[in-house]
């Protein structure tokens, strides 16, 4: 798994973007776990995540509404598949409004062009 921490801070709130193989549920599962067994990710107010595992596409907000089904388009233009791409927050205090959607896709950008993943389209 690779793990670009600290990349968009905004009002206090910080985000990092991960990712790494997965084909299945199980193993997109696994990733996150691994992230979370950081102590810093595991108290993160949010890890959102989307892939297109075997086909499928999946995605979880983690209470982050919306921020997934963001993701999931931008990994299906990218033509990223069999790949889990995990967006975390840590919540500062100030609502972002629309900007926490701007961060997400900015993070989704930053891990395509850093790994040199899928076709990087947005």
């Amino acid at each position: 798994m690779q793990v670009f921490d600290k990349i968009i801070s905004d009002r206090g709130s910080r985000y990092a973007v991960s990712g790494g193989p997965a084909r299945t549920r199980e193993e997109a599962a696994a990733l996150l776990g691994e992230l979370k067994r950081t102590k810093r990710f595991a108290k993160a107010t949010h890890n959102s995540w989307a892939a297109v595992l075997s086909g499928e596409p999946v995605k979880d907000d983690d209470g982050e509404s919306g921020a997934g089904a963001l993701m999931l388009q931008m990994l299906e233009r990218a033509a990223l598949t069999d790949h889990v791409v995990i967006v975390t927050r840590w919540y500062g205090g100030k609502h972002l409004g629309g900007d926490r959607f701007r961060h997400v896709a900015d993070a989704v950008r930053h891990y395509l062009r850093e790994t040199g993943l899928g076709d990087q389209a947005d």
